[in-house]
């Protein structure tokens, strides 16, 4: 009794500290359904650790701000190191909790209950989440099939233990300033054998060269697979389709994650780093070491013929000790934003042709040398052979000229502004002279004589005397001047549209009139569909007016209850977008009631064309390409362009070709512009028969699982080369195609689909994913679809496809 009472005593001081502290972080291999953390809630535990208490996952606090980004790092390392940040969703309000469901997944909500974000796990329900000692924080089912990871979903940072198993992006770096949760402009990716460095034109993907490419023996034997990160060498490596692990790093120290800390991160500033800090040496030697980085020099290797560079347009790129880049501004530009030291410069003074005319003399601007400096892809043009006054003096009297290099051989380059790819080298062996106004007591002074303005008296005096002349010629010089002035300005005005924000984007405003003459009065018609008619038209896009440009004009019907500015605001919305998988907006017109878009024209028409018509079928590897096409399309409609679309009407018709039948998704945010007096929930049926998902039938939400829906439904299409209802098909069964591939699955007979497709009976494990994730999108159930970003990584293989439930449970007819 006496040795009870005893054990009873020491517990107590164990279970005050747990009242009192009732915060604390859990160290836990596996976290049960229901469990929760809190952000920003002292009251409430914060986050969980591994069983080591190595790492910790939870929410972190935003600086400067009170609010909160689901993360995850070393919880054991006083300056707190993240090595994984949830960039889905960003920032989080005080208050947001954390939960592990059984049908959601991992499920944020803000403090009044509202849904913030999910995993949207597509498989059987989830039992329980888990913590490994290699920083993994996952989902499991009943089955222990992993459902989701952070180590599947990688930010900027790998670490020992993980191998990340796709092609493409593998790495994206965190951005700065009021980005921080954001996407930065530089990308690791694996491509084919190579691991490669890259930077992208944000808001876009588009990719430029590499700055780094790996080079390793055996680069050119087997593909790649994977790049991962061995626990016990500290080697990254790239893991081969034989099973071959090649070392990006095979020269460094061997470190092994017994005894280190490690992680390697692609740095905001692109340089791709490997990191070390000991675990069993003293608190004050203790701190993060480079143990080996990629490219050695980042302002050298970062040449590139578009794009701005490392540091951003119009900087200077130096070296630091470190091989990180160092960003400066010339003399004379100051930075284009102060919270962003990677966004580029902008000169502090007006420079160009339409404020100092066709010259810019001496008595205005100045040149400042500066050694070893080069923007090398900015060259408009090259003077040899030249002394370096003359090019100097060149550039001065050229009011085009920003910056001019002197080099060996007589050389003389001018560049113009914005100036890509700035570096220092001192290998270059060249001399900048770049140009800014002069200020101070560089000005002459106001009684010196000088030839300019002697030249500035001579006109003064001579237009005094030809206005003085005739009152009448005074009046038709004031008159030939206001007309050229109004048709320039007009001009601009009918091909630029800027929105409230001053903000220019490449959309020509046209007049009826223009896009009448251009479709020969709206007579051949390409295609209807439920937002209007679509008209052949032959309209001029540049400047040359001999050159004319095939173009689809849309008519849009149903337009006319709204108002001039809602329009013009999402027509700036759809401009904006830029993906290579959209067809893009050239222009639009909008007079009285006439409301017409003007798209780019792609050449092997309608996907519906391609895969119904009367000529050959495509192959299954072109079959395959346009659904990852359609699907790369509908991800950044949904979660990365800068305002999110729901297309609404997902079908065949409105899948265009281009030249090498690479598809495009055209009528993208049609749905929200002719629906803009309606709200989000209760709105009329949109879509076409056969596409429309369930709920737009049962007064419920409509959100981005319709078009999942739809693309599903596109799917089966594009694998079965038929349409999704076709009465004349043989056999009743077959009518209605989403029942019979869910038959076709279900009885193991999906050979029957693709009929006597050889090719794609040959890939049969490819054929079955992709009407399993087929099945997954057209579940009647809204929750139960995936995310496009799930279907992506299911239908790339990235991820495993579990078995789908039946599709339609709650009724006997599958679509309308």
């Amino acid at each position: 009794m006496a040795s009870l009472f005893h054990g009873l005593s020491c517990l107590i001081p164990i279970l005050c500290i747990i009242l009192l502290f009732p915060h604390t972080a859990i160290s836990q291999t596996n976290i049960t359904v229901g469990s929760f953390i809190v952000a920003g809630d002292d009251k409430a535990l914060g986050h969980w650790l591994s069983p080591s208490g190595d790492f910790a996952f939870g929410f972190s606090q935003v600086e400067n701000n009170d609010t909160f980004l689901l993360t995850m790092w070393f919880d054991k390392i006083p300056e707190k190191t993240i090595v994984w940040l949830n960039k889905e969703i960003g920032p989080v309000p005080r208050g947001s909790r954390l939960e592990v469901t059984s049908d959601r997944g991992l499920v944020i909500n803000d403090q009044k209950g509202g849904f913030l974000w999910s995993t949207d796990t597509v498989v059987s329900r989830v039992t329980h989440g888990f913590f490994e000692d290699s920083g993994n924080f996952g989902l499991r089912d009943e089955y222990f099939e992993t459902t989701w990871e952070t180590f599947d979903n990688p930010t900027d940072t790998i670490l020992p233990g993980q191998e990340i198993r796709k092609n493409g992006v593998i790495l994206i770096s965190r951005g700065l300033g009021s980005n921080v949760s954001g996407e930065g402009r530089f990308r690791l990716y694996l491509k084919n054998r190579t691991v490669q460095l890259k930077t992208v034109n944000l808001p876009g993907n588009y990719e430029n060269e590499p700055y780094y490419s790996s080079n390793g023996s055996d680069a050119s034997t087997s593909p790649a697979r994977a790049v991962g990160f061995n626990r016990s060498t500290g080697y990254i490596y790239i893991l081969r389709q034989n099973g071959v692990q090649s070392p990006l790093n095979p020269g460094i120290k061997v470190v092994s994650s017994q005894d280190y800390y490690l992680r390697a991160t692609l740095e905001f500033d692109g340089v791709f780093i490997q990191y070390s800090y000991p675990k069993n040496v003293s608190a004050g030697e203790r701190k993060w070491s480079a143990i080996w980085l990629v490219p050695d020099n980042i302002c050298v290797s970062s040449f590139m013929t578009k794009g701005s560079g490392v540091c951003g347009y119009n900087r200077i790129c130096r070296l630091g000790v470190d091989h990180r880049p160092n960003c400066e501004c010339p003399r004379g530009f100051s930075l284009l934003d102060q919270s962003d030291d990677y966004r580029g410069c902008i000169p502090s003074f007006s420079q160009g042709c339409e404020v100092s005319g066709p010259s810019s003399t001496q008595d205005e601007f100045v040149l400042d040398e500066v050694a070893n400096i080069d923007w090398p892809t900015t060259d408009y043009e090259v003077l040899q052979p030249f002394r370096e006054d003359e090019c100097k003096d060149a550039c001065l009297r050229d009011c085009m000229c920003a910056v001019t290099i002197f080099g060996s051989g007589n050389m003389c380059w001018k560049k113009k502004l914005p100036l890509s790819n700035g570096r220092a080298d001192g290998n270059l062996s060249k001399k900048a002279f770049i140009k800014r106004r002069k200020y101070g007591s560089e000005l002459q002074s106001p009684g010196s004589p000088s030839s300019g303005s002697n030249n500035k008296n001579a006109l003064i005096i001579a237009g005094s005397a030809l206005l003085g002349s005739s009152v009448f010629l005074n009046f038709m010089l004031m008159g030939a001047i206001g007309l050229g002035f109004f048709m320039i300005y007009h001009k601009k005005l009918s091909r630029i549209f800027k929105d409230e924000g001053g903000l220019d984007v490449n959309i020509r405003c046209f007049t009826y009139r223009e896009l009448e003459d251009a479709t020969n009065g709206f007579k051949e018609e390409l295609g209807r569909g439920s937002f209007g008619i679509v008209f052949k038209g032959l309209i001029d896009i540049g400047n040359d007016s001999n050159s004319r440009t095939e173009v689809a004009i849309k008519k849009l019907d149903r337009l006319f209850q709204e108002s001039e500015r809602e329009f013009k605001t999402e027509v700036l919305v759809i401009g904006q977008t830029h993906h290579k998988n959209l067809v893009r907006l050239l222009g639009y017109c909008n007079e009285g009631q006439n409301r017409l878009l003007v798209y780019e024209c792609l050449s092997n028409g309608s996907l519906a064309s391609f895969l119904f018509g009367d000529e050959m079928k495509p192959t299954w590897e072109q079959r395959v390409q346009i659904a990852l096409d359609v699907g790369k399309g509908l991800l950044y409609l949904h979660e990365e362009c800068s305002t999110q679309i729901i297309h609404c009407d997902i079908k065949p018709q409105n899948i265009l070709l281009d030249e090498n039948y690479g598809a495009r998704i055209s009528d993208f945010g049609l749905a929200k512009l002719l629906l803009l007096s309606q709200t989000h929930t209760n709105t009329a049926i949109r879509g076409t028969r056969g596409y429309v998902a369930p709920e737009w039938f049962r007064n419920q939400p409509i959100t981005v699982k319709v078009d999942v829906y739809s693309f599903g439904i596109l799917l089966l299409e594009i694998i079965c080369c038929r349409r999704s209802v076709d009465i004349e098909i043989g056999g009743e069964d077959k009518v209605i195609l989403a029942d019979w591939a869910y038959d076709c699955y279900r009885e193991k007979t999906i050979d029957a689909l693709v009929e006597k497709d050889e090719e794609a009976i040959s890939d049969s494990k490819r054929l079955e994913r992709f009407v399993m994730v087929a099945i997954w999108c057209i579940q009647e159930d809204p929750s139960l679809r995936p995310t496009m970003k799930k279907v992506m990584l299911m239908l790339e293989g990235i991820i495993q496809v579990s078995i789908p439930p039946c599709p339609f449970p709650f009724s006997t007819i599958t679509t309308v």
